[in-house]
């Protein structure tokens, strides 16, 4: 009964929100790389957000630096949802956030390689999972995914508080409701995308220092696959890699080939469960057999991913 009742007050939370962004005119338009043509409520995934906090206060405070980071994220995102601030006080709060995040992971008290390896990690996916919220439904098939698969481990292994992610998949849930539909009530926006990312890294963080395995980074196969193949051909073509853009292999499918937007957001959540699913097998097979297991996965969804979209430039001519 208590996650019925979260759930309905995180939707009438969602409800309050978009009279707050119908009034103050928080909206998405369209532009020439805009995935969509209608104007779109922004932020409704600032919900992500709403969701820890529940938790938070219920828990008692449990995960103190975390939240003040999740915190400082999302004021952070929000504002410059609204207004576009400038990228050095965005990096500034990011890289806070970060390092409150791996404080409380306790990655401080192991060797400083560790550290910079996880604020490397971090970043790049923050980043990744931003850059990626791009068409109706993405964000929440693949975060739905994730963090069933970390649900899933948590069950076995207790890494992290499950209430937690609870929460959080409730909230995913709701903001489903509202965007996952071709014509889209509110969009995540960069407080939600950023918002859910960090949650579910503090979470993959706290399982991966547990077991000390880093198989389970694969939980981010697909998204990672997309955004460094998308980064390097973006290199090649010397394009600003940090400016708005629809190259993404999820972009060509929707935008170039017409593929529904909901099947390709449904594709790529369920292909990641798949892969995860296919992991959490693996987490306990030898070191060998994992490294043989990623690579193999690495390489053919590589090879898979670049013959598509090579198909797809050349067919529809994308410049």
């Amino acid at each position: 009964m208590t996650y019925i009742f979260i759930l309905i007050g995180l939707l009438i939370l969602e409800l309050v929100y978009f009279k707050v962004a119908d009034k103050f005119n928080i909206i998405d338009k369209p532009n020439e790389r805009s995935s969509h043509s209608t104007i779109t409520l922004r932020g409704g995934g600032i919900i992500f957000y709403f969701a820890a906090l529940i938790y938070f206060v219920q828990s008692g405070f449990q995960y103190p630096w975390f939240f003040l980071g999740l915190s400082l994220m999302t004021i952070i995102s929000f504002l410059d949802d609204i207004f576009t601030l400038s990228n050095k006080v965005r990096l500034l709060i990011h890289f806070a956030s970060v390092l409150l995040m791996t404080y409380q992971l306790e990655v401080f008290s192991m060797p400083w390689y560790y550290l910079l390896l996880t604020f490397i990690i971090i970043v790049g996916v923050i980043n990744a999972y931003n850059f990626m919220d791009g068409i109706n439904g993405i964000t929440a098939c693949y975060s739905l995914a994730v963090g069933v698969l970390l649900s899933i481990v948590n069950n076995k292994l207790m890494f992290i508080d499950q209430n937690l992610l609870t929460y959080s998949l409730l909230g995913v849930i709701v903001f489903s409701f509202f965007n996952f539909r071709m014509k889209a009530k509110c969009f995540a926006g960069d407080v939600g995308s950023v918002a859910i990312a960090y949650i579910l890294l503090f979470a993959l963080g706290g399982l991966i220092i547990k077991t000390g395995n880093l198989i389970y980074i694969l939980f981010l196969a697909v998204y990672g696959l997309d955004a460094v193949w998308t980064i390097i051909r973006r290199l090649l073509r010397r394009e600003n890699i940090f400016e708005a853009h629809r190259s993404h292999l999820y972009q060509f499918l929707a935008n170039e080939v017409k593929v529904n937007k909901l099947l390709v957001s449904f594709i790529y959540g369920l292909l990641q469960f798949v892969i995860g699913y296919i992991v959490i097998q693996f987490a306990d097979a030898t070191f060998y057999s994992q490294f043989i297991f990623a690579i193999v996965l690495l390489s053919v969804l590589s090879t898979v991913y670049l013959v598509l979209k090579t198909y797809i430039v050349k067919k529809y001519a994308i410049h």
